[in-house]
């Protein structure tokens, strides 16, 4: 009996234990360059299936300008610094989602 409610309890475990999923630490990642958070769940939601995981960790590197540096980030200057992450890919995604979810 032991056996069973322990082989029970173990994906219990293991799901609180689990980190927070792509999407919203892509959606954190965006409201903290600037974007309001509706947007930024918006074009979270559309790019975390299309952009490899590698590409995923690129954008974090926009984490580093801070909202302070960024306020009233408009769309144009936040397409430029995803333009300087040299990925063509990345850019091409972001500014569809960016379109689409500004419509």
């Amino acid at each position: 009996m032991s056996r069973i409610s322990f082989a029970l309890a173990v994906p219990a475990l293991l799901s609180s234990c689990a980190t927070a999923s792509p999407e919203s630490r892509l959606r954190n990642r965006l409201m903290e360059v600037g974007l309001p958070p509706r947007m930024a769940a918006c074009m979270s939601g559309r790019m975390v299936d299309k952009l490899t995981l590698a590409q995923l960790r690129k954008l974090q590197s926009l984490a580093s300008l801070r909202r302070a540096e960024m306020a009233g980030i408009t769309l144009d200057v936040f397409l430029h610094n995803i333009r300087a992450l040299e990925d063509s890919d990345i850019f091409v995604v972001t500014s569809k989602a960016a379109i689409s979810c500004s419509l």
